[in-house]
């Protein structure tokens, strides 16, 4: 009976990344030897990364991530962990926590229980463990049990759950646990990134400790894997529904252990419980590091942005300066600079550094104002980006007259304005690939959620990019959160741009066109795209359930309900087409990640009609 050193790990890997990956767990494995640890838990599908989808479904892969057992065992002297990695047996693919002690293996749980949910196709992948079978794996010519097991060690019984598992209520693995006495529950997982989904999973690693007597660990994945999930590397560890353990989220170092010294008997003192983050530091916490890892893992030289003096622009200006903030501060200059292979910046200052890998340029036309040049231009001067600033005039002027010439009429507000405003949208595609072509940077595209719900963005104009950051983050937040980066961040480079209303800028002046305008309010927007997306209800539901908040006239509010609901339906093949969106909130529009919807429908004529 005792006090045991029971520390967490967490790891940014990379599929594919055999080095860097065998590597980082190394490092952890060695720090936690060094500090004493007993018993470590690592994340799920740490050895190959969550990330490798298809990857998958090869027999190369998993043979490959089974090949680097023995020299990560060899570094488990005095130490029991897992090492989590696909195992094939009996011709299926098993998702596997190989579990080891003082470098010999003692067995191998496998995951019960598969995510197909919102970003998750796990199924696809891996066969889930039937409940209470173990049967014999052979792994470098010695057999080991494997399936549904639980492991000796001092005075704990140790189980598994891994991520999925433990989200499966009244059937999931820690009652049989339970049953089973164990009194140590090690969590390996792959838990995405979502805004406040912390406080999910707190309550989740809390309320296991109660109920079913026993401590608690969990350990997730870290960074920007493989392009769009976004994983916080959250590490907890909880005892009689009490948090004894949690580190701060979102940290830039490729690898993380903290340890607490827990009494198996119950009553540890909590040691380091970091504090939960609001959503509005989440939010660049998240993005920030989402860029870190897409630029040294895309080998590329920065970023170029096409910067109007909106809100979606400087949203993603702001989140590259956070990005050389806190990479610096976590890292320091010199460790984030060799990590995206820019040691000839040493020399140079935060904001110099902004500037060298960050192309900003404004596209003026005759219809934009002089409000939205000079809020784009003091926000990039002041984080330090660079800044262009050229017309578009003449290219729009080309295309407009040869078509004109083509079908023999000249195009006019009243009966081309969707045309009209398009091509010029359009015209500034090539001029900003061009520039990110130049210098080697990811174009960032601006779309935001709201207006990828509905489509109202001009396809091969404003959407093209090779990365959307923002866009599964809706305008309402947007706005919010803007004010919130001026006010407390510091981004006084923000003001101008905080004072406009959000404007496309493609019609003529004096018709002075806003977003909302052509659309709706964007907090109604946002009401109704959360009731009949994320919550998929239809029409009809969707109106009785705002018409009692009260929002907006009835008639109005049907209205907008009508428009949102065409205008998604139609709008598919543009959702189909935008660039790769990183995870950020609980719910997003892009096809790969969370929502599809057939190209082709009836466009909820039916359901509207009974609307």
């Amino acid at each position: 009976m005792g006090i045991y050193r029971i520390g967490t790990a967490t790891v940014n890997q990379t599929p594919l990344d055999w080095t860097n990956n065998i590597l980082q767990l190394k490092k952890a494995l060695n720090e936690a030897r060094n500090e004493g640890i007993e018993i470590l838990c690592l994340p799920e599908l740490s050895v190959t990364s969550y990330g490798c989808e298809d990857l998958f479904l090869s027999h190369w892969l998993p043979e490959k991530a089974k090949s680097f057992l023995p020299e990560l065992i060899a570094e488990t002297k005095g130490l029991f962990t897992s090492f989590n990695l696909p195992l094939y047996f009996g011709g299926k693919l098993y998702n596997c926590a190989v579990v080891v002690y003082n470098q010999e293996i003692l067995g191998v749980y496998a995951k019960q229980y598969m995510a197909l949910d919102g970003v998750h196709y796990e199924p696809r992948w891996f066969t889930p463990w039937p409940i209470g079978e173990v049967l014999e794996i052979e792994i470098g010519g010695k057999n080991y049990p494997i399936g549904d097991l639980t492991f000796d060690y001092k005075d704990w019984k140790i189980g598994f759950e891994i991520c999925e598992d433990a989200w499966r209520g009244v059937v999931r693995p820690a009652h049989r646990l339970c049953e089973k006495a164990v009194n140590l529950i090690l969590n390996p997982s792959a838990s995405h990134f979502a805004m406040e989904k912390t406080l999910q999973r707190i309550d989740l690693v809390k309320k296991s400790s109660t109920d079913f007597k026993c401590t608690y660990v969990y350990a997730n994945l870290l960074g920007n894997e493989a392009g769009r999930m976004i994983y916080d590397g959250e590490m907890m560890i909880a005892q009689n529904g009490e948090l004894i353990l949690r580190n701060e989220l979102l940290s830039f170092k490729p690898h993380q252990v903290i340890w607490a010294d827990v009494n198996s008997q119950g009553n540890t003192q909590p040691h380091n419980v970091s504090p939960i983050d609001p959503k509005e530091i989440e939010f660049p916490k998240a993005a920030g590091l989402a860029l870190y890892d897409y630029l040294r893992k895309s080998r590329s030289n920065g970023y170029a942005l096409s910067i109007s003096g909106g809100a979606d622009s400087a949203t993603c200006a702001v989140l590259v300066a956070e990005m050389v903030k806190r990479a610096i501060e976590t890292l320091g200059k010199s460790a984030f600079l060799k990590s995206i292979n820019r040691l000839d910046l040493e020399g140079k200052s935060q904001k110099e550094i902004v500037g060298e890998i960050f192309a900003t340029a404004y596209q003026g036309s005759v219809n934009s104002s002089d409000d939205t040049l000079n809020a784009a231009q003091e926000l990039a001067n002041s984080i330090g980006a660079a800044f262009y600033h050229w017309t578009i005039d003449k290219a729009v002027e080309n295309y407009t007259s040869t078509i004109e010439t083509a079908i023999e009429r000249k195009l006019n507000w009243e009966t081309d304005d969707i045309t009209l405003q398009n091509i010029q949208a359009r015209s500034r595609s090539p001029i900003i690939w061009m520039l990110a072509n130049i210098k080697n940077r990811v174009l960032l595209t601006t779309s935001n959620r709201s207006e990828g719900s509905v489509g109202y963005a001009t396809m091969d104009g404003d959407t093209s990019g090779s990365l959307a950051p923002i866009s599964s983050v809706d305008k309402v937040f947007i706005r919010k959160w803007l004010v919130y980066a001026e006010e407390q961040l510091g981004y006084t480079g923000l003001s101008k741009i905080n004072a406009l209303a959000p404007t496309a800028e493609l019609r003529p002046k004096d018709q002075h066109q806003t977003d909302e305008d052509d659309l709706m309010p964007y907090p109604i927007l946002l009401a109704i795209e959360q009731l009949a997306i994320r919550d998929h209800q239809s029409p009809k539901e969707v109106f009785e359930k705002l018409k009692k908040k009260e929002l907006e006239d009835e008639n109005l509010l049907k209205d907008h309900i009508i428009k949102f609901y065409k205008l998604w339906s139609r709008n598919q093949w543009k959702r189909e087409r935008l660039a790769p969106a990183f995870h950020l909130d609980e719910f997003n529009v892009d096809p790969r990640t969370w929502c599809r919807f057939p190209i082709l429908s009836a466009g909820f004529i039916e359901e509207l009609k009974e609307l």
